[in-house]
């Protein structure tokens, strides 16, 4: 047995063997199928079908043809492959909302937007697109190299000449083995514009050619968010690039307004987009769709969304692109074949590629033009030897036994070389005419002009990058047309304030986190100890625990539990009726598993010089730079560092020569000076304010200002109004003094505000009822008494916040909670 194996089996290391296999199949994948190459653009599969259409003469100005014929001759010549791979590849070469530029002309069902599949290649017809003439022009000039195809039956091109930046143009996406590339598709002038100026000045910046190559220009127009993506990408090779649908908002003669979607991020499948948007409205996710509908047709996109009439659009548009694809991520990586093996460029290495195949294309057609033109003068010039010894080659042919004969006599006596013999031979009789020899007199004059020209241009480099230049342009000229995608510049957005009328409304938030804006005329202003009107409707488990007062125009920072804070407009938040539950605040904030509010704080702009000081419920102070939380992060930064068991339950702006003033559960309060505060790192954890007690808390903190007063309010509705010059100030860190005399009728202490006279406040209970009076209306009394009844409330129900309301004068920062 040993000697019939012998020399026939190998004995090999399985682990190498796996290895050298496995690198094997991943460059075949990585180089073979997978990637674009960085000269044309183009995947093997991409070259192969644009290559046999050309070979079978499928090209625009000839009819379509089945593309069975296209995929029958691609397969059988050049990629042994599936047959629904290579029609897949040439139904999504002719879709325009794949390809910025399609390279094939179908004719046909290729498909829609819709997700819907083309029809079977036996129905389908296709023929090469104007613009793909461009990639295969010269082709036959021995412009690029050929290799034999895969029985060797044959020749393909290793690359196309690709007179067209194909692979910025059209972009190319593919996974390959441990890597992928995604690079999208751009406007066919901005790309020739950055190529022009690279060939112009070879040292030019990124950024500088980012003034002509803008960003993306997608086949589905949409719009990108910002510029930072783009050139992150165009710098590093990698990025992420927002894309948003482009909506417009219309109002209808009812009073409802209704969102029009006219176009969508590049690769989205519109019906699974409106499927998304249904199922979210069926869900409440996002709450207000009264209707939806495609309305699209062959003059375009038009998805029509229906809002109920105390909808805010803009806050609808806003959970869409949260949850829908009506905005996306394009994540580009520009990973290409450059000399055989993967690499990830940047915008110039891309375009400075280009331009090196271009001028190896050009130098070759060159070098092809001179030998055609060199070998045609040849024979011309034996044409010519012919015509001034017209009588003696007659004579010597006349006198030949045979055309061997005749051409050796002709090449010993006239000094021919056997092509300009076997010309001569071949002259026609017409060739002797006057106006004949004259045409062959200037052909010659011709030849030598083209020869003396195609010799400067391989000598010169500048007369080859100035003829790149001059074809590119001859291209841009023809395929050119308008950037359809739009591209917002944070400076130059549009800001929705500037469609809002400035007004002061009331903000308020349940316990269960409903969220609702309406006008602060809701409320009208009652006599101390009134009944109070509702502000909210709420279910039996929950309860109003946030009410405060803000401008349209401001930002809204919402700081929670665990030390986080978030942002959002004032105008963002959905207006509805008083007696409306309001909107889920999960739709507008990314709020984490177990993440409750504990303050919301309007601010006008995030300027230096303001600062952010925060309150723990175990007296824990910090003083940040306001500053350091501008950020539109959705999901939140860190507002401040807790330590266990401790929670945040109060934020004031100040301007650094503030006094604060903290209330707690039990009745203590203690007033110092902000500078006792150092300032911090925004995710620093900050200094004890108060000492507290066991089981006492911090609940409240408040900015002491100049004639002012403080109210104190406990749970069982009993408050009153103190001078704050009887709060004196003490050093951070005491115990402090008692602010209100806390006994079993007057429950714990909820709130402590300081306040002017010509103030008003609103005081809410759990079960949602809102009292608003007016502050001069509350009876002012000592610091250690218990206060009077300022709220008759239900046998079950508690006081749960107040807030003060600044009606008869402007205050930019209005600090509420």
């Amino acid at each position: 047995m040993g000697e019939i194996l012998e020399g026939k089996v190998v004995p090999v290391n399985i682990e190498q063997e796996m290895k050298k296999s496995y690198i094997d199949y991943a460059m075949s994948v990585i180089v073979g199928r997978a990637l674009p190459d960085v000269r044309d653009g183009l995947k093997p599969v991409h070259r192969r079908i644009l290559y046999a259409m050309y070979e079978s003469g499928m090209t625009p100005d000839k009819p379509h043809k089945k593309s069975a014929n296209v995929v029958g001759n691609v397969l059988a010549k050049y990629h042994p492959h599936g047959d629904s791979a290579v029609y897949d590849t040439l139904v999504r070469m002719a879709q325009d909302f794949s390809f910025r530029y399609p390279l094939v002309d179908g004719h046909g069902n290729f498909g829609s937007v819709d997700g819907d599949s083309a029809a079977a290649m036996r129905y389908t017809e296709a023929r090469m697109a104007k613009i793909a003439m461009e990639l295969l022009k010269d082709i036959n000039k021995e412009t690029v190299d050929f290799i034999p195809n895969y029985d060797e039956s044959t020749e393909e091109p290793i690359v196309l000449p690709s007179k067209v930046p194909n692979l910025l143009i059209n972009g190319s996406a593919g996974i390959a083995v441990g890597m992928a590339t995604n690079i999208p598709p751009h406007n066919l002038g901005e790309v020739i514009d950055g190529v022009i100026d690279l060939i112009d000045n070879p040292d030019i910046s990124i950024d500088g050619l980012m003034k002509r190559v803008k960003g993306p220009d997608f086949p589905t127009a949409g719009i990108i968010l910002g510029t930072e993506g783009i050139k992150k990408a165009y710098r590093t090779g990698r990025g992420s690039i927002k894309i948003r649908a482009k909506a417009e908002i219309e109002k209808l003669n009812n009073g409802k307004t209704q969102v029009i979607i006219t176009e969508i991020p590049y690769q989205v499948n519109k019906a699974r987009l409106i499927e998304k948007i249904a199922e979210l409205a069926r869900e409440k996710k996002v709450e207000g769709i009264t209707d939806l509908r495609d309305e699209s047709d062959r003059k375009g996109m038009r998805i029509v969304i229906e809002l109920r009439k105390d909808v805010n659009p803009n806050v609808l548009l806003n959970q869409l692109y949260k949850h829908t694809q009506l905005q996306e991520n394009f994540g580009v990586i520009m990973l290409a074949i450059v000399d055989g093996a993967p690499k990830v460029l940047n915008l110039k290495q891309v375009l400075e590629h280009y331009v090196d195949h271009q001028k190896n294309v050009i130098v070759r057609r060159t070098k092809y033009d001179l030998k055609k033109a060199k070998e045609r003068a040849h024979i011309v010039e034996g044409l010519r030897i012919a015509l001034r010894n017209l009588d003696a080659i007659i004579k010597l042919i006349r006198s030949s036994k045979n055309t061997e004969e005749a051409k050796v006599n002709l090449i010993n006596n006239f000094s021919l070389s056997d092509i300009q013999a076997q010309a001569i031979l071949d002259m026609r009789l017409q060739r002797l005419t006057a106006l004949e020899r004259e045409k062959l007199e200037n052909e010659y004059k011709e030849l030598m002009e083209k020869i003396d020209y195609y010799m400067k241009i391989l000598a010169d480099e500048k007369l080859v990058t100035g003829i790149i230049k001059d074809e590119l342009k001859e291209v841009k000229q023809q395929y050119n047309d308008p950037r359809r995608t739009h591209i917002n510049l944070e400076d130059d957005v549009l800001e929705i304030e500037d469609l809002i009328e400035q007004e002061e409304v009331v903000i308020t938030i349940t316990h269960r986190g409903y969220i609702k804006r309406l006008n602060v005329d809701t409320y009208k202003s009652q006599k101390r100890g009134g009944r109070g009107i509702s502000g909210m409707a709420t279910r039996d488990e929950d309860f109003v625990e946030h009410l405060f007062v803000a401008n349209t125009h401001q930002y809204l920072l919402f700081f929670t539990n665990k030390g986080k804070v978030y942002r959002l407009k004032v105008h963002e938040i959905p207006e509805a009726s008083r007696q409306a539950k309001g909107t889920s605040i999960v739709n507008l904030l990314y709020l984490e598993s177990g993440e409750s509010l504990t303050t919301v704080i309007p601010v006008k702009k995030f300027e230096e010089g303001k600062n952010l000081i925060t309150i723990t419920a175990k007296g824990i102070v910090k003083k940040s730079d306001l500053s350091d939380y501008d950020t539109s992060r959705k999901d939140g930064i860190i507002a401040l560092t807790l330590s266990e068991g401790d929670e945040l339950i109060g934020v004031r702006l100040t301007d650094g020569n503030k006094e604060l003033i903290l209330g707690t559960r039990k009745g203590k309060s203690i007033r110092f000076s902000e500078k006792e505060v150092r300032k911090m790192g925004r995710t620093a954890r900050g200094v004890k304010a108060i000492e507290l007690s066991a089981e006492d808390r911090v609940v409240s903190m408040d900015i002491i200002e100049k004639d002012s007063q403080v109210i104190c309010v406990t749970e069982n509705g009993f408050g009153k109004r103190t001078d704050s010059e009887e709060y004196r100030i003490q050093s951070r860190g005491g115990k402090g003094i008692l602010a209100l005399k806390i006994t079993e009728k007057t429950g714990s202490l909820v709130g402590l505000r300081v306040v002017q006279e010509q103030q008003e406040l609103m005081i809410v209970t759990k079960d949602g009822i809102i009292i608003r009076t007016e502050v001069e209306g509350i009876s002012q009394m000592g610091r250690v008494t218990q206060g009077v009844k300022l709220m008759r409330i239900g046998e079950r129900d508690k006081v749960s916040a107040l807030a003060k309301l600044n009606i008869h004068k402007e205050n930019e920062n209005v600090e509420l909670d």
